[in-house]
């Protein structure tokens, strides 16, 4: 697998901000970035058909990379910038171009008039399918986002990162999904903030103090798996402060409100190879489309 930090590009606000994002991960990370434009095969006649200002189909598609990249070289230098064009369909050509990168990057753009983000057919195929772990950037997404605010009450990149924000369900803790929020939280410098919630069990209102077993407070039963969940994390990564939160209510609500004030947030989907097809889960889809920040999907079994 070639390493690297891979972007679907299409020249969209979206896709350019992705780019961004991605040649900055990819700064933290040691790699190169990969910038892959897709476009659907035409009849030859309408490919050499003068377009907009006398731009043939051709010129337009070898354009759009170049000059993407020719940005992010001067904008992130001792970067490698690397451009890929494909031919196909964007779902699926993207869908095998993410199992050949360390990250893909794929953007979405804001809902009109509605709060909360667009996530085009082509993201949500990729991210219900790939294996490796996907990433995506809202338009209009600027670095200092990622930050927290300098002495005058701006976000600066001078400033040090927000915590990375992981949604850790206790029941089926996965080490792909929390390996890479430790990970995307030690390249930063910063906490990593780990959200568990819970809903309490259908008794636990009717239960009589008499029922010993029944009077644990399932708060702490949940805190303390939370922990337990961690404990080996925190050995192996004893440079990042872990912040725990264990909370009672809907894990899409508590992760979409923590997310403004995260630098990145990291949410799992379990990978299903049977007859009824991919699934994205409905917490992940929420965050998806109502995340203040970048969303790291993982996939994970």
């Amino acid at each position: 697998m070639s390493r690297t930090v891979t972007v679907g590009l299409d020249g969209s606000p979206e896709s350019r901000a992705a780019a961004e994002w991605a040649a900055r991960e990819a700064k933290l990370m040691g790699l190169p970035v990969k910038l892959v434009h897709v476009w659907e095969p035409v009849p030859e006649p309408v490919a050499q058909a003068p377009l907009i200002g006398g731009e043939t189909h051709q010129h337009w598609v070898e354009r759009v990379p170049r000059e993407a990249a020719e940005g992010l070289r001067l904008r992130h230098p001792g970067v490698e910038v690397v451009t890929e064009q494909l031919p196909g369909h964007a779902a699926e050509v993207l869908r095998k171009v993410a199992a050949e990168a360390e990250l893909l990057v794929l953007g979405s753009r804001p809902l009109s008039g509605l709060g909360g983000f667009m996530v085009g057919s082509v993201a949500m195929h990729v991210v219900a399918h790939a294996e490796r772990p996907v990433v995506l950037v809202h338009a209009g997404e600027q670095a200092a986002d990622e930050h927290e605010m300098d002495l005058s009450g701006i976000p600066s990149t001078a400033a040090p990162y927000r915590p990375v924000l992981l949604g850790l369900d206790t029941a089926a803790p996965d080490d792909d999904l929390t390996e890479f929020a430790f990970e995307a939280a030690e390249r930063r410098g910063t906490s990593l903030r780990v959200l568990h919630a819970w809903y309490p069990p259908p008794y636990y209102g009717y239960a009589m103090p008499a029922d010993a077993e029944l009077h644990v407070s399932p708060a702490t039963t949940e805190a303390a798996a939370l922990t337990d969940a961690l404990r080996p994390w925190r050995q192996k990564y004893p440079d990042v402060e872990v912040v725990e939160e264990s909370r009672c209510g809907s894990p899409a609500d508590l992760l979409v409100r923590a997310s403004r004030e995260a630098s990145l947030v990291v949410v799992g989907r379990r990978v299903r190879r049977n007859p009824f097809g991919a699934h994205i889960g409905h917490v992940t889809h929420a965050v998806l489309h109502h995340g203040a920040v970048p969303v790291a999907v993982v996939a994970h079994g």
